[in-house]
């Protein structure tokens, strides 16, 4: 059994925040043409589920469909620079898939009247190094609700919004 002395039990406990917020990644959220919408932050937590925080402002009343894409790069018009979904290994598209969800999937968000929005997401399996791979990720917000099932993206239809997490080396 290991011994702690209590004053270094006590700054390993100190220093653990500080080790989660050095981890911690952050993007601005924009449209094609550069107007700024929010913020995307993920978070690692010690129970090893990334804590996502999306803050969303001037959005269009409704309901849209929120991933993780594979690949850090929001080149406009349409942001098919980002790839696919963030996804592991023989991981379909959504919940209501027996071989879902991919790791990058992540509930609607609704939108109320206001057009504002802060919504908080644990997302098991996301790592820190699977977000800043060689590759990056980005957070996507598309343009109509995902359906939970369509392959590969859940119908979800256009990319809307985009923030580089991690980008692309």
């Amino acid at each position: 059994m290991t011994r702690f002395s209590s004053a270094a039990l006590i700054a390993l406990l100190a220093a653990t925040p500080a080790l989660a917020q050095d981890q911690a990644m952050s993007a601005d959220v924009a449209d094609a043409e550069g107007n700024a919408h929010g913020t995307v932050e993920a978070m690692p937590t010690p129970s090893a589920m990334m804590h996502v925080t999306i803050d969303l402002t001037d959005v269009e009343p409704g309901t849209y469909g929120a991933h993780l894409h594979e690949t850090g790069l929001c080149e406009g018009p349409d942001f098919k620079s980002a790839g696919g979904h963030l996804a592991s290994e023989g991981e379909e598209h959504g919940v209501m898939s027996e071989a879902g969800p991919h790791v990058g999937d992540m509930p609607n968000i609704h939108v109320p009247e206001t057009g504002a929005i802060t919504v908080e997401y644990f997302i098991p399996d996301l790592g820190a190094d699977m977000i800043g791979d060689d590759d990056g990720t980005a957070f996507m917000l598309h343009a109509k609700a995902d359906d939970l099932e369509s392959q590969p993206s859940g119908d979800a239809g256009d990319r809307m919004l985009c923030a580089v997490l991690a980008e692309a080396e």
